[in-house]
């Protein structure tokens, strides 16, 4: 099967995208997500069999009627979890990158394993993934289970196999209220990255309840309930105390 023939399913399309990587960029939204964050404010990409099948060429060429629009950006997989559609994702990249495309990768890392026979797959989806967003939900493992319903271990390790790598690599960390909102947990997170030098940045974001009415739609509980909303100045401390903690030496 040609590349561009490989179908995958598709939540939607943002045609004019601005904060999921450089540039102004056509970011494509995934369907199907294996994690649970409490604060996803995604939960309608979480169905695997939900969205629109489409074709990876069908994709590339709605991109590329508007490719001077994206002249200083490109294309951005994201989701949901765009590594639970690997065929489909590597396929897309790999067309994108026939184009001269730039390539960005927003992902939870959940599905990253050294010993998988997913490896040689990850390697090929490296090599024409110019640049990986990476979100780092907490450092301790226990409250990361509560918090997404699964281990860190490998999504840290995926971390380090990024730096191994040198693939280019921006770390998103979202400070939620009685979870990620402490100096601990923001030093620990800082000392873990202090020895990448492939991390183009670190971006805390800060919790917002703007997908409550989501829930509401679904019939699904809103896990986070009348938790308070942060702000970036919220969000810059804790940046702050990261980038201190990524400075001090390594022991």
């Amino acid at each position: 099967m040609a590349l561009s023939e490989v179908t995958g399913r598709v939540h939607s399309v943002e045609s004019f995208g601005t904060v999921d990587g450089p540039g102004v960029r056509f970011v494509v939204f995934f369907e199907g997500c294996p994690m649970r964050c409490l604060y996803c404010h995604n939960p309608d990409t979480w169905a695997a069999s939900a969205g629109t099948e489409c074709t990876a060429g069908e994709l590339l060429r709605r991109m590329l009627r508007n490719r001077t629009f994206y002249s200083t950006g490109g294309i951005t997989a994201t989701g949901g979890e765009p590594m639970q559609q690997m065929d489909f994702l590597l396929a897309l990249f790999t067309l994108a990158k026939e184009e001269g495309i730039h390539t960005c990768l927003d992902t939870s890392g959940v599905f990253f394993r050294r010993d998988s026979a997913m490896l040689e797959r990850i390697d090929q989806l490296l090599a024409v993934t110019d640049l990986v967003m990476l979100d780092i939900k907490h450092m301790d493992d226990e409250i990361h289970k509560k918090l997404t319903g699964h281990t860190n271990r490998n999504i840290l390790d995926f971390a380090a196999y990024l730096h191994e790598k040198r693939v280019p690599t921006r770390i998103r960390h979202v400070i939620v209220p009685g979870y990620t909102d402490t100096e601990d947990e923001w030093q620990a997170l800082g000392r873990f990255l202090g020895g990448f030098d492939n991390l183009e940045k670190v971006e805390t974001l800060p919790y917002h309840s703007l997908g409550k009415a989501k829930y509401e739609n679904l019939g699904i509980p809103y896990p986070m309930g009348d938790a308070p909303q942060l702000t970036e100045k919220d969000a810059a401390r804790a940046r702050s105390v990261i980038k201190e903690a990524m400075l001090q030496p390594v022991h």
